[in-house]
């Protein structure tokens, strides 16, 4: 009986389901947009990004270089500046020193 119904002409001539080709090509195109984007956008955007990183990096570890060596010339110049004011005290002490021994040497030569 069953096999009676599945070759009857109703279920033999039954026509055969439409393939959904525009389903297919959708399918297709979204994976062709979809390697686009991953390999022609992605990928080289991913390593231009890792390049800049390293740049980065590189310019950090210049900078703290360069901070050093900034914080040391500053430091040797506070050190410059305070022997420029201790030695500009020392000469005019020694010019005020100067001055009343000449003063001195000039009032002894009065006397004699």
């Amino acid at each position: 009986m069953i096999a009676d119904l599945l070759e009857s002409e109703a279920v033999a001539e039954r026509p055969r389901g439409k393939f959904p080709w525009l389903l297919v090509a959708a399918s297709v195109l979204l994976i062709a947009l979809l390697l686009y984007v991953l390999f022609v956008g992605y990928l080289p955007a991913k390593q231009r990004v890792a390049q800049l990183e390293r740049e980065l990096k590189t310019l950090y570890a210049r900078e703290a270089e360069l901070q050093s060596r900034l914080a040391q010339v500053d430091q040797r110049h506070a050190v410059r500046d305070r022997q420029l004011t201790a030695l500009a005290a020392e000469r005019d002490a020694l010019v005020k020193r100067l001055e009343g021994l000449e003063r001195e040497l000039a009032e002894l030569r009065r006397r004699r």
